[in-house]
């Protein structure tokens, strides 16, 4: 009887442990205390852009446009940071990383100063919104826009759900996963992942089929993202046309790697000649 009692307290235990991660999965996967301030601070003038979503929280973002801004061909750099970017220390990261381009990203949902809560839901339901907002004030100007979605970690999900609502007409992955749900059964091997998530957030299921120009860049030594797990990604590209992984680079220190500013304006080349030799 004894060892009866200690089993279901450890069952018991276990299942409220379950339950707690369940609740807080959204904390968990969003800090966005950790995103709220800015490291880079951008022109005064840097036109700030704000959507209300159907539901009533509004999202804050940023447009960077380069100093002779193309009037007739352009390109628009849409930005989704990973879960612990700030959007306006994106935006100026993708600003450097492409100086011709004008770019433009949004702070999530819960990520001051845009209101709500964040979610996986909530982040592939604002996409398009995004987009329509962009590609609306692009098409008044005139002039051919071509829109590239450029996706960081968690964003790359984002981006390619976009992918499958609107025409994009390129995907730049940085450190991408083929699931949400494999990447939570990886690290968290004693939990029913596939079953726990509100989202599971199947992006390799979802770019199988997409006709887009797609480009991937991984770290070698990615602590938080498994080489199978971008693998599984690459595989999945119908229309890829690059491929590159920064040896040496972890998850997070990539960024600072001189080779990695090299192979971000290489996969935007890339995705341009496809552009070019498309029929």
């Amino acid at each position: 009887m004894a060892v009866l009692k200690f089993v279901l307290v450890l069952v018991a235990a276990y299942v409220a442990v379950v339950a707690v991660l369940w609740a807080v999965q959204d904390r968990l996967l969003f800090p966005t205390e950790i995103a709220a301030n800015a490291g880079t601070p951008l022109p005064g003038d840097a036109p700030r852009l704000t959507i209300t979503t159907g539901d009533g929280p509004e999202i804050h973002g940023v447009r960077l446009s380069p100093p002779a801004a193309p009037v007739m061909d352009r390109v628009i750099i849409l930005g989704f940071g990973g879960n612990a970017w700030n959007a306006e220390d994106a935006a100026a990261y993708l600003a450097t990383m492409f100086p011709q381009a004008e770019v433009v990203v949004f702070h999530y949902r819960g990520y001051r100063p845009s209101t709500g809560r964040a979610s996986v839901d909530a982040l592939i339901a604002d996409a398009p919104l995004i987009y329509d907002k962009v590609r609306e004030e692009a098409e008044t100007k005139g002039g051919t826009v071509r829109i590239v979605a450029v996706g960081f970690s968690i964003g790359s999900g984002v981006a390619i759900h976009l992918a499958r609502e609107r025409m994009v007409d390129g995907l730049l992955l940085v450190t991408p996963f083929d699931s949400l749900a494999e990447l939570a059964a990886h690290h968290f091997p004693w939990v029913p992942a596939a079953k726990l998530l509100k989202n599971p957030m199947r992006n390799a299921e979802l770019l199988k089929g997409l006709d887009v120009p797609t480009a991937v860049i991984a770290a070698e030594h990615d602590e938080i993202i498994p080489r199978e797990r971008t693998s599984m990604i690459v595989g999945a590209a119908k229309r890829r046309v690059y491929t590159r992984t920064i040896k040496d680079a972890g998850h997070n220190d990539i960024y600072q790697r001189e080779d990695f500013a090299t192979a971000m304006r290489e996969a935007l080349g890339a995705i341009e000649r496809a552009w070019q030799s498309a029929p």
